[in-house]
């Protein structure tokens, strides 16, 4: 046997072309299907970790989705605010530790703008309960302060005392300008990897401010503030558009949300943030599977390239296999030797595949992070990409048997006689 493996290595050497060929197509296969893999995961966690350490976020009333894409992932806008009255009343709640209102409705170069209070940088977790810092300068602390996230700055190339200009209206096409009160950056959040990274962050005061002499989503005909007037004016916001909330005690979230739910004074929806995700996540995982079926289907065709190309080498084997045979090698073995050929191609074409991930894994990391928020690290593989791993072995070994079967029948009918 060792004889016949030594064989079958020179005469797979003779061949390395075509066969290294077909190695690269099966290594680029695995490496696609456990790329994808790999990217639905960490997007998965990108979606949890977007916001943690929160019980419940609270907004009016909708689709526990349609709260946590507004409030969480500012995607969409809200079917209505909630009172500030009833923001103080959940504040106000003995079950509450803290509470950070949000208001959004305003843009900036398609940036969405978050109104908001110190409390965000104090309260507001992420990650495995990771707080916000700065990478430079402070917390908003005058009226037209502004703070702005790692890719807002990065995209739009601001430092510290640069004068914004906020946008009314969400996305990139916006109704006006807010040119008569410009903002100053006083602080640039560090990288999270979450939608904070895209987030310019104002004072609640500061959104009430800019909306002194707006009306109806308009600007007052023949009414123009100006800036340094707006503070003789009571800027406590009338509206905010969701809050997230903090309990003293966790036990307590299913009384508090209850309470929340039921309050007869305006209607509210109060939803914990791990059970949306997952409802959240189930309406994108029909994406994800399809993304999967696509790359299993590259898979297979690479290794229906590879039982092709073993299968047509065999025309040209036919006195290769007649040696073998002369030199005692049983058709039994020649089936074997065969299948054994395909399933080493297959399992060296996995190990380059898992290798070539774990080497654009490190070159690519960086630019998933700063442009999609995707956070990858350095790790063995995981369990579900060894069982992806494994299903590719074992449909490798079944394509390689017909090769092998091919090669037992050839032997069988040819023996020592070659065909010209």
């Amino acid at each position: 046997m060792k004889f016949l493996l030594l064989l079958a290595a020179r005469s797979a050497w003779n061949r390395r072309l075509t066969l290294g060929m077909t190695l690269i197509a099966v290594a680029l296969s695995v490496t696609l299907l456990l790329a994808v893999e790999r990217v639905r995961l960490e997007a998965r966690n990108s979606f949890a970790q977007s916001v943690s350490g929160a019980d419940l976020v609270v907004g009016a009333r909708s689709s526990p989705v349609q709260l946590m894409l507004y409030a969480v992932f500012r995607i969409g806008e809200a079917t209505n605010n909630i009172r500030w009255q009833s923001y103080r009343a959940i504040a106000e709640n003995p079950a509450v530790a803290w509470s950070i209102p949000l208001s959004l409705g305003d843009s900036h170069h398609g940036f969405p703008v978050l109104g908001t209070t110190t409390a965000y940088f104090e309260h507001f977790r992420y990650a495995d309960s990771q707080a916000l810092t700065l990478a430079a300068g402070k917390p908003f602390a005058e009226l037209f302060d502004a703070v702005l996230g790692a890719e807002v700055a990065q995209r739009l190339g601001y430092r510290l005392g640069d004068a914004i200009v906020l946008n009314h209206g969400m996305g990139d096409v916006s109704l006006a300008e807010h040119a008569d009160k410009p903002f100053k950056v006083v602080g640039i959040l560090a990288r999270t990897g979450t939608p904070v990274d895209r987030t310019v962050h104002v004072s609640l005061e500061a959104m009430e401010a800019i909306h002194l002499d707006w009306q109806g989503g308009a600007p007052l005909p023949g009414l123009s503030i100006p800036a340094e007037y707006v503070r003789k004016f009571d800027l406590t916001p009338k509206e905010i558009t969701a809050v997230l909330v903090g309990l003293k005690n966790r036990a307590a979230v299913f009384k508090v949300q209850r309470q929340i739910n039921n309050d007869t004074t305006e209607p509210l929806l109060a939803v914990l943030p791990g059970v949306a995700l997952d409802q959240l996540w189930q309406v994108v995982g029909f994406a994800e599977r399809t993304l999967l079926a696509v790359s299993a289907m590259v898979v297979a065709v690479g290794l229906a390239g590879l039982v092709a190309v073993v299968l047509a080498s065999l025309g040209e084997r036919r006195r290769e296999l007649a040696i073998l045979r002369s030199v005692g090698a049983r058709p039994g073995e020649v089936f074997l030797l065969l299948s054994a050929e395909g399933l080493f191609i297959t399992v060296l074409g996995a190990l380059l595949g898992v290798a070539l991930l774990a080497l654009l894994t490190a070159l690519l990391a960086p630019l998933a992070q700063a442009h999609f928020g995707l956070a990858f690290r350095a790790r063995w593989v995981s369990a579900d990409e060894l069982r992806l791993l494994g299903a590719v072995v074992a449909v490798g070994l079944f394509a390689s048997l017909a090769p092998g079967y091919r090669a037992y029948r050839l032997s069988l009918a040819d023996g020592l006689t070659p065909r010209l």
